[in-house]
């Protein structure tokens, strides 16, 4: 069967495309979701219940549709949540909301396009004579599609050592994926664990072993030792920036927005400013300025940035002060088995000697990886037949400004979008839900021949 839009994937930017497009298409079109992930939409983020996991944006700005931005605060209120519009919601109720979204789209079967959800991996494909393109699956079956719209996300990042020289017994001592939470029940209250990377998702993993009655010392590895600030419990107005007078050379623009901090007196007010026009400030950028971006700003832009709730940072905060959590600054060089458990030795950051960690749990929270090609069988095909280009940073897939994929001077063909993390080289900020519900309907709307395009004023 010929679909009129395959959308291959099935985390959150596969289901704000579908649900839009459900929206969108006319009932006569039919559509092919292809993915195996079995909790389709909620991905990993927004399948664990945990309550202490908590979103990292208020409920005010997590509306599956942009045009509706109240629609994740009025789910809610049905639910008897008792939160208002800029409290952080539980991340298991937003998985809830937006499964719920999904199906009642789909029970509305009279008027609605065809969706047909496919539990299968995409694992090469072939154009056929311009006008569609064939998807081969793992489990033996071909399906066409006049459109496409790519929505694979990233992984886990990979631990940067190899463990190959540890016995089978000291590597289940390492936990490559905290996410599958049945690790947290093989902890002893008193054991010795190291977190790798100390990022958002390593916040989770601490206080996830908290909540589970771990009483012993987390230690936290990261190459700078930087770990997440918290949303203010009183937040200001957000500071007016005009993009267009920023300098576009790194080192002049952090020392502007540093003096719009001091003038403000509090920088989270300049982030709020300048957070709805990253995507602009970014496409100002040149190669070389976006590269130096990523060598030596980043870290601080994620700290700032990609902030927690403003109780999960005081709880994270209060472990840190207790000294139940230690964060090191420094570059792991290999992790060795000893008579009672893992040894990690370390460069420190700024020293040039080697020191070292014991732990019982080795826990990777890297974060997820750099938005690529080489991780996915069927986009390293893409890319072989010249249906897709590299994005130079290795940011993903290469987009123009609509979302559509750049296909090595091909001007014809069956069309193919993008949407999420692999357009990061055309958006870089393209992982939160403000960013991709607004993507993702400005990609339906052109598939279905809409417009104008969606805008969304109120996002951030």
């Amino acid at each position: 069967m010929i679909y009129d839009v395959v959308v291959v994937g099935s985390g959150f930017s596969a289901i704000a495309t579908v649900c839009n497009l459900i929206e969108l298409l006319p009932a006569s079109s039919a559509i092919a979701v292809i993915g195996d992930d079995p909790g389709f939409g909620r991905g990993t983020a927004y399948r664990t219940e945990l309550y202490l996991h908590r979103l990292n944006v208020p409920a005010a700005r997590m509306s599956l549709f942009p045009d509706r931005p109240d629609a994740f605060v009025q789910w809610l209120s049905e639910h008897d949540r008792s939160l208002s519009a800029g409290d952080f919601a539980s991340r298991n109720d937003y998985g809830l909301y937006v499964r719920d979204t999904l199906a009642s789209l789909l029970r509305n079967r009279k008027s609605r396009c065809r969706v047909d959800f496919i539990k299968a991996k995409a694992t090469g494909c072939m154009e056929q004579y311009r006008s569609s393109l064939a998807f081969f699956l793992d489990n033996g079956d071909e399906i066409a599609a006049r459109s496409v719209v790519l929505c694979l996300g990233v992984g886990n990042a990979k631990l940067p050592v190899d463990l190959g020289h540890l016995s089978a017994a000291a590597r289940t001592r390492v936990v490559k994926n905290p996410w599958r939470l049945s690790w947290l029940h093989k902890v002893g209250a008193k054991d010795r664990v190291c977190i790798l990377g100390s990022g958002l998702t390593m916040i989770d993993q601490v206080l996830a072993l908290s909540a589970h009655g771990f009483e012993g010392q987390v230690d936290v590895l990261s190459r700078r030792g930087l770990a997440p600030h918290g949303h203010s419990r009183n937040p200001h107005h957000a500071a007016s920036i005009d993009i267009a007078a920023l300098p576009t050379r790194m080192s002049k623009l952090l020392r502007s927005l540093r003096d719009e901090s001091r003038k403000t007196g509090d920088w989270r007010d300049v982030m709020d400013g300048l957070r709805p026009q990253t995507q602009a400030l970014w496409q100002r950028l040149d190669k070389s300025e976006r590269a130096r971006f990523l060598r030596h700003a980043l870290p601080w832009w994620n700290i700032h940035r990609h902030r927690v709730g403003p109780e999960v940072f005081q709880r994270f905060q209060d472990l840190v002060h207790d000294g139940k959590v230690v964060l090191h600054a420094g570059y792991l060089q290999e992790i060795e088995e000893t008579n009672d458990g893992l040894r990690l030795r370390y460069r420190a950051r700024g020293r040039k000697d080697v020191l070292s960690l014991d732990a019982d749990w080795v826990v990777n929270c890297t974060g997820m990886e750099r938005a690529g090609i080489d991780h996915s069988p069927l986009l390293r095909e893409m890319l072989r037949q010249k249906l897709i280009s590299a994005d130079p940073l290795r940011l993903g897939i290469a987009v123009d400004g609509q979302s559509r994929v750049s296909r090595s001077g091909e001007e014809k063909g069956v069309q193919i979008h993008a949407v999420g993390a692999l357009t990061a080289g055309q958006f870089w900020e393209i992982t939160a839900v403000p960013d991709i519900r607004v993507q993702a309907r400005q990609v339906a709307q052109v598939l279905a021949g809409a417009s104008p395009p969606v805008s969304d004023a109120r996002q951030f």
